[in-house]
């Protein structure tokens, strides 16, 4: 798994949201960004993660950071999760895994003594340059908003 790291540039890419609506890597350009990748809608971890992120918002986009979530999920599945948790923000469904392969965030997980191939809960924060600033592996799925304000020292 060859994950993007600090330094590297975003690459291009383009996708659908949760309401069917295209989203590109050039609708970030010239402003920070936060992409998160996570396993699947509807998990205990998962929800936290984007709830966090919702609970934090309003302060990382009054810091000038917009947040887009990818997973491997369907629109319709996106839609459901966006809608049952009110979600202020996109999530692009990458069922072919074209952008998480970009990302470098597919490969090898254990659970539970199981070996699976699966996505990596992975954040990637991003600069006006389109350049990675931080990498999060692992991120704290019940405060991950304050985690990534935290790393760019505006809390």
């Amino acid at each position: 798994m060859k994950t993007l790291n600090i330094g590297d540039q975003v690459p291009s890419f383009e996708g659908v949201d949760q309401n069917n609506e295209k989203i590109s890597s050039s609708d970030f350009i010239g402003g920070k960004w936060v992409v998160y990748f996570y396993p699947k809608d509807n998990t205990p971890g998962c929800t936290a993660q984007a709830c966090s992120l919702k609970e934090g918002y309003d302060e990382l986009l009054s810091n000038g950071i917009k947040v887009l979530g990818v997973s491997a999920d369907s629109v319709k599945s996106h839609d459901k999760f966006s809608t049952k948790f009110s979600l202020p923000f996109p999530l692009l469904s990458d069922e072919s895994k074209e952008v998480i392969n970009l990302f470098g965030v597919w490969g090898p997980k254990k659970f539970m003594g199981r070996e699976y191939d699966g996505i990596h809960r992975i954040t990637f924060v991003i600069n006006e340059h389109n350049e990675v600033t931080h990498v999060v592996h692992k991120p704290k799925t019940k405060d991950h908003a304050n985690e990534i304000l935290k790393l760019l020292d505006l809390k």
